[in-house]
């Protein structure tokens, strides 16, 4: 077993690397930049939704009250009539990045951390590098990646997202376990 504070560097630095990995990724490559398509009438859909001043959250449309409702003649005539939706309104305003990008840091020092605590409660002083490699890096995809296979299924989020996703995490993940190969303790 190894100190987990024996790994705060590991953890802090390989943070670093993903937020550097993932800035590039999002905003130098083009390989996000189909995820969300402009939606047809732009201007006219928000013009019909501004009135309606909705609060920001997550929101099913239509949206059925109780089992019961959900199997109504009624709630299966709005469904097959559509649209049927899965919305999520941010505040409207000036968009600012900031603190989605510094809670983006805290969520890849998270994931080290865990990482950290698998290895460090599996692993000794001067662990052979392939399997802190093997242990940081399949613990940091589940965390980078597997938990986001579930909104494809349960929401139905386009597949190609979550799968653009997955290439993303694998990649954070190479990058925090061979951060964890180089700064292992001896």
């Amino acid at each position: 077993m190894t100190s987990l504070i024996a790994l705060w560097l590991p953890v802090l630095l390989s943070a670093v690397i993903v937020f550097i990995v993932s800035s590039f990724i999002h905003m130098i490559s083009p390989w996000h930049k189909s995820d969300y398509p402009k939606t047809p009438k732009e201007s006219e859909i928000m013009d019909a939704l501004r009135p309606l001043n909705i609060t920001p959250g997550d929101y099913m449309v239509p949206r059925p009250s109780s089992r019961e409702d959900m199997r109504s003649p009624e709630f299966t005539e709005k469904i097959k009539k559509g649209p049927v939706l899965m919305l999520t309104v941010f505040p409207g305003g000036q968009t600012s990045m900031v603190t989605n990008l510094v809670l983006w840091f805290f969520y890849s020092v998270a994931v080290g951390f865990f990482a950290a605590y698998v290895a460090a409660r599996t692993l000794p002083l001067g662990a052979d590098s392939v399997q802190v490699f093997r242990l940081t890096g399949v613990s940091s995809f589940m965390g980078y990646s597997a938990a986001l296979w579930q909104m494809s299924i349960w929401y139905r989020r386009a597949w190609s997202l979550t799968f653009k996703a997955t290439v993303d995490g694998f990649i954070y993940a190479l990058a925090t376990a061979i951060v964890f190969v180089w700064l292992w303790p001896v």
